[in-house]
């Protein structure tokens, strides 16, 4: 395989790896929404995940930058 078919499977699971921290993060708020906590305490809990959802969406589109330039490299 070439050098940049496999920038295109690195990107994959890259890409792969964010998508799994997004839906974690997905999973985290809804089981914060189900716990029933006061304003504060939410807020303190989804102010957490907010920092953890940035950087898997980062580590998405980073994943697809690295296959879109393994395509048009190859």
């Amino acid at each position: 395989m070439r050098a940049m078919g496999w920038l295109i499977w690195i990107g994959a699971a890259v890409t792969l790896a964010g998508l799994a921290g997004l839906i974690w993060c997905i999973l985290k708020v809804a089981a914060a929404r189900r716990a029933g906590l006061d304003d504060a305490a939410l807020r303190a809990r989804l102010q957490a995940v907010v920092a953890l959802n940035l950087g898997a969406l980062l580590l998405s589109a980073l994943g697809l930058m690295l296959v879109v330039a393994g395509i048009l490299l190859g």
